[in-house]
């Protein structure tokens, strides 16, 4: 590939990403449809590793499969592409930066939901969205060896 080819395809990574973060920003803090724009007067947290994944499976009838749906699995998702654009995005990648910055993201996530008292912080939330960040990281590096190859099999023919 050119590396004119490279930077556009970086370039348009950038955009998505960006879009990416102000809907991360709005479905986070801001979207009704999560509950939050009610601001809890008290600072709501769980620093105990596992205890609302349990919690949710424990008492998934009476939750609900969407409640479940959307706390577990919406979690990992909601991270997915995070893992994916920063890697489209940056020159530089790999398996512990992805790692890494996702944490981060999600840590600072976290912290703000604290103190703004939007949401809670949630250490299961950091463990999942890390999850996600890595699954966007595997996603990206599978896409890239499919179109590797792609463009390795379009060189030979010509």
């Amino acid at each position: 590939m050119s590396i004119k080819k490279a930077n556009v395809i970086r370039a348009f990574g950038k955009v998505l990403f960006l879009l990416y973060v102000g809907f991360l920003i709005y479905f986070l803090f801001v979207a009704e449809w999560y509950g939050r724009t009610e601001v809890s007067e008290d600072y709501r947290y769980n620093l105990e590793l596992f205890k609302e994944i349990k919690r949710f499976i424990t008492y998934r009838e009476q939750l609900g499969i969407f409640a479940v749906f959307a706390n577990l699995f919406g979690n990992i998702l909601i991270f997915v592409p995070y893992g994916f654009f920063i890697s489209v995005a940056g020159r530089t990648r790999g398996f512990f930066k992805t790692l890494f910055f996702s944490m981060g993201l999600s840590l600072g996530v976290e912290i703000v939901q604290l103190f703004t008292r939007v949401g809670s912080f949630d250490v299961d939330d950091i463990l999942l969205n890390t999850i996600g960040g890595v699954m966007g990281y595997t996603i990206f590096v599978i896409c890239n060896q499919l179109r590797r190859k792609h463009y390795a099999r379009n060189e030979k023919k010509r």
